[in-house]
């Protein structure tokens, strides 16, 4: 599981703004949302007949895989860099 998020935002004649986010800490407060979006994700796996345990560890093994990730998105003369670490 990510443990780091590192989001740094570059813009014109400006410093670079960098943004560290621990994903414990996001994880624990929308819990409650995830909850729900797990009870949603079942609910639906169950209309269209898919197993529910190989969606679900399926959606782990994303979620797993996503350290080492970086996403650079550039637009003009601005940037911003996202990290998973």
């Amino acid at each position: 599981m990510p443990q780091l998020v590192t989001v740094r935002v570059t813009r014109v004649n400006r410093r670079p703004v960098r943004i560290w986010v621990p994903v414990l800490p996001v994880v624990l407060v929308l819990a409650p949302v995830l909850v729900l979006a797990v009870l949603a994700a079942a609910a639906a796996c169950r209309v269209y007949r898919i197993s529910v345990a190989r969606a679900l560890g399926s959606g782990w093994r994303v979620i797993s895989a996503l350290p080492g990730t970086q996403l650079d998105i550039g637009l003009g003369r601005s940037a911003v860099l996202v990290t998973i670490r």
